[in-house]
């Protein structure tokens, strides 16, 4: 399944791609909806993420818009590895009533750690209570690409993938090797990280090589 990353859009657009979408992460970090239009997005009947990263709002805000999706329909709700234990445990405890699943996701835009670095973020994202552990660093090399893969012949419940030109590769690969989906971008001017494909370009890339199966 592909994961378009919807970001820098205003209410109406946003919803009509959401529409036509099989799966959407939705960056609330990255709009500005009101209320009532979160609460509009998350009830289409789409397998939406709901994310908002740090920067633009406050943890209180964030985990205020955050609640809003859960609570109107979110499949899923992303929340960074390194977030502070009482905003992680508050979404949790909700996501978990309402049968939402937790990705708790590290990001690492400067560097690849080692193996043994990545198999303990691992480990201690499940402890935090992940549904899904999502992986994304920084290839700086073909070596770097292979180790974030081999976290795959371990784990399971995993989104794993290099950023960067090198790293194209693993997110292909990514749902091959048991991803629940990859992220793509609606075009190449809606990108919400490097080296990210667009829907279009992951499409026809899975059509050569698994022809016949939807994505």
């Amino acid at each position: 399944m592909i994961c378009v990353s919807i970001g820098n859009l205003n209410f109406n657009r946003c919803l009509e791609l959401v529409m036509q979408a099989e799966c959407a992460e939705i960056r609330l970090d990255l709009m500005d909806l009101t209320d009532e239009e979160v609460n509009l997005i998350f009830s289409e009947p789409c397998n939406l993420v709901a994310t908002c990263r740090p920067g633009k709002f406050s943890d209180e805000e964030r985990a205020r818009l955050l609640l809003k999706a859960i609570q109107h329909g979110a499949q899923y709700v992303d929340i960074e590895f390194e977030a502070e234990a009482k905003y992680r445990h508050l979404l949790v405890e909700h996501a978990r009533a309402k049968g939402v699943k937790v990705i708790i996701s590290y990001h690492d835009f400067d560097k690849t750690p080692s193996l043994k670095d990545l198999e303990a973020i691992v480990e201690k994202s499940q402890l935090m209570e992940a549904d899904i552990v999502k992986i994304a660093t920084l290839a700086k090399s073909q070596a770097d690409c292979a180790t974030v893969m081999s976290l795959y012949r371990k784990e399971k419940d995993l989104i794993a993938f290099c950023m960067g030109q090198l790293g194209v590769i693993t997110r292909i690969a990514a749902p091959l090797l048991g991803a629940e989906f990859t992220f793509a971008a609606l075009d190449d001017s809606f990108k919400t990280a490097p080296g990210q494909l667009t829907l279009e370009e992951m499409e026809k890339v899975y059509k050569i090589i698994q022809p016949g199966k939807e994505y």
